[in-house]
């Protein structure tokens, strides 16, 4: 009596260790990657105008000759420069290094005068650095200013692609075990990922110009978990 008890309480526990294996059996959990590559086609640019005289007026009226030039130059191009904004303007003073010991500084005004906007047509990029060099505004160029106009679509074909990549492996490891893929009982969405594209110019020059814009991409990445029927 007391073996088959021995026996029967075996068999029990045999099949409890094998009731998880039995629901995970029944699921598959899976990555998907999705990716979308794309070329910038706007970019939101900022210059700085700048003058100096000893006297605060003069270095104003010196700024405002500036800005007056740079806004002739852009004439033909303003109504294409989206948000332009050239209202700010700071009045500051600066010491000039001293030749001689003891010697009194010297005191600077400086005027200068922010210009930003941005461009939904890159081919207006170049004119308006050379007219930008051509008034002496100083400006930088790095790859965060360049942007695409729609990248909220983007990121959702990348994350489209990430889906289907995670169903087409739930497909498939439901063939070799003989099943298929069911619905999906938890998904994850990770956040996506924008390689920065490298620049052809990347500050001011007599010279410069912008002869490229390497492609980006988007990229996205799921993780989910299939019933397996």
């Amino acid at each position: 009596m007391m073996k088959k008890y021995t026996k029967a309480l075996a068999a029990t526990v045999f099949v409890a260790s094998l009731a998880p294996l039995a629901v995970s059996a029944g699921e598959v959990s899976l990555s998907g990657e999705g990716s979308v590559r794309y070329t910038p086609d706007s970019a939101r640019l900022q210059f700085t105008a700048s003058a100096e005289h000893n006297l605060p007026e003069r270095a104003s009226d010196r700024l405002s000759e500036t800005m007056e030039q740079w806004r002739k130059a852009i004439q033909g191009m303003r109504d294409q420069l989206v948000d332009y904004s050239d209202a700010n303007v700071n009045l500051y003073t600066r010491s000039l290094p001293v030749q001689e010991r003891g010697q009194q500084p010297e005191r600077m005004a400086v005027a200068s005068q922010t210009v930003s906007f941005s461009i939904d047509n890159l081919e207006l990029l170049n004119p308006l650095l050379e007219q930008a060099h051509k008034a002496g505004l100083q400006y930088h160029l790095s790859e965060h200013q360049f942007f695409h106009s729609d990248e909220e679509r983007l990121q959702r074909q990348a994350l489209a692609r990430a889906i289907e990549d995670a169903r087409s492996r739930c497909a498939f490891v439901a063939e070799q075990l003989g099943k298929t893929c069911g619905e999906v009982k938890t998904i994850n969405i990770n956040g996506g990922h924008r390689p920065m594209p490298m620049m052809m110019a990347e500050a001011r020059a007599a010279s410069d110009t912008v002869s490229s814009i390497a492609p980006r991409e988007i990229q996205a990445s799921v993780n989910a978990t299939f019933n397996l029927d």
